[in-house]
This record gives C-alpha cells, sequence and structure tokens, in this order.
C-alpha cells in the first residue's frame, strides 16, 4: 500500500481538492492498482477540515499539536501502522500532478525530493508579476536541483523508520527529514519529474516555510536593501 500524509491547519476551504488531486494520481495506470491511502492530519483546526477530508474519503486524525511536524509524523504513523510500504507527503494547499505518485516510485529511489510550481500569483495584488519573475529567477525545477518541500516528498517506509521520521518542528521539519536521510545512508534522488502546485498565499501557515520565504521575496521587491530568503 501506498500512503500519503498531509498536515492542514484550518485549511477547510482547500483540503477537498487536495485530497482529490492524490486520488487522482492514485488511478494513474503506472501504479497496476495498488493501493492508496490519504491521511489528513487536522491539526488545532477550528473549522471543517477533518469533515472535508473525511468527506472526501481520506482517513482523519484531529490533534492540537499547532506543530507541523508532529502533525506529519502523526500522519505518517498512522499510514505506517496500516501497511504502507512507501510514504508520500503533501500539503493541503497543494495539487499533486496525476503521475505524482507514479513519478516517485518510477525514479527507484528510496527516497526523493521533488519541486513545486506556483500556480497563482494574484494573492500578491500589485507585485504578482514581479514576484512570479523575481521566483523564476532563482527557483529552477531541474533534475539535481537541491529544493526541498514538505508539498512533494516521497521514500519507503523502511528508509523513513531509518531517519527516524520528522522532528517536532514548527518549521523546516522536512530539510530535517532530509538531513536524517542521508545522515542515516539514504540515497535522496533530486527530481523535477514528481510535480506539485502549491499556492502563493500570503497568510502563511509554518513560520519560515514556503510562504514566508515568497513573502520576504515580496518584501525586498519593495525594499531594495533587504536580502531575500531563497526557496
Amino acid at each position: 500500500m501506498i500512503g500519503v500524509a498531509i498536515p492542514a491547519h484550518d485549511e477547510g476551504a482547500h483540503i477537498a481538492a487536495a485530497v482529490a488531486a492524490v486520488q487522482a494520481a492514485a488511478r494513474h495506470p503506472a501504479l497496476q492498482g495498488e493501493a492508496v491511502e490519504i491521511a489528513v492530519v487536522a491539526d488545532a483546526c477550528s473549522d471543517a477540515t477533518a469533515a472535508n477530508a473525511a468527506a472526501q474519503g481520506a482517513h482523519t486524525l484531529s490533534l492540537a499539536y499547532r506543530n507541523v511536524g508532529q502533525a506529519r509524523q502523526a500522519g505518517a504513523e498512522l499510514l505506517l501502522a496500516r501497511g504502507a510500504r512507501w510514504l508520500a507527503f503533501t500539503d493541503a494547499d497543494s495539487l499533486v500532478a496525476p503521475d505524482w505518485l507514479a513519478a516517485q516510485l518510477a525514479l527507484g529511489a528510496r527516497a526523493v525530493c521533488g519541486c513545486v510550481w506556483v500556480r497563482d500569483w494574484s494573492a500578491h495584488g500589485a507585485l504578482a508579476e514581479r514576484l512570479a519573475r523575481a521566483f523564476d529567477s532563482q527557483y529552477f525545477p531541474v533534475e539535481g536541483h537541491r529544493h526541498i518541500h514538505g508539498a512533494n516528498l516521497g521514500m519507503t517506509a523502511e528508509a523513513y523508520r531509518l531517519a527516524g521520521g520528522f522532528a517536532p518542528l514548527p518549521s523546516s521539519e522536512d530539510v530535517a527529514l532530509v538531513a536524517s536521510l542521508q545522515a542515516a545512508g539514504v540515497d535522496v534522488v533530486f527530481s523535477a519529474q514528481p510535480r506539485v502546485w502549491t499556492s502563493a498565499r500570503v497568510d502563511a501557515r509554518a513560520p519560515g516555510g514556503f510562504g514566508q520565504a515568497l513573502r520576504s521575496m515580496s518584501q525586498a521587491l519593495v525594499r531594495p536593501g533587504l536580502e531575500p530568503r531563497t526557496v
């Protein structure tokens, strides 16, 4: 079985679409009918995130960590307990490509880091076009890239256990896990083939995450003396 874990904090408006995209990826013919189970971890939610995910057919956990590292870990543990041989991770404001899971597995790796593409810059208003150009000037979705995103990760259950799982970090839990994988001797493949479209939201959920990096880039456009964070 393939398991997909999605942490979510007040993502009632987006979670159904995120789950539906994973379900579409689960039907890819290259998977040859292998079961795919989805676990949505509703972390400190005050909206309909859990209900909307359950209505879409996902397993749900309602917790109160307010910590993305702990939320991802909880989702992974649920899926491992259900027999997952491969764990994939994405985010609630993201849409995976129809061949996302097939592309991860086709690489024949023990762990895979994919790239993200932004599907809509309009949340940044008048700065949208400039921000999109700035992003494209420093972000290169190519084979051998070194980007790490919790919205586009995959690994064998064995590799996940070797690395010790996600650390209980409020951000950069994905970076820490990849470092632990490499320290454990797991060869991590950085590929642009598994594709995920994510949001350029201004109400970033994780401090120091992708949304915060975009905000930093946006601020640097207005105040050129600032050094923007990389993504």
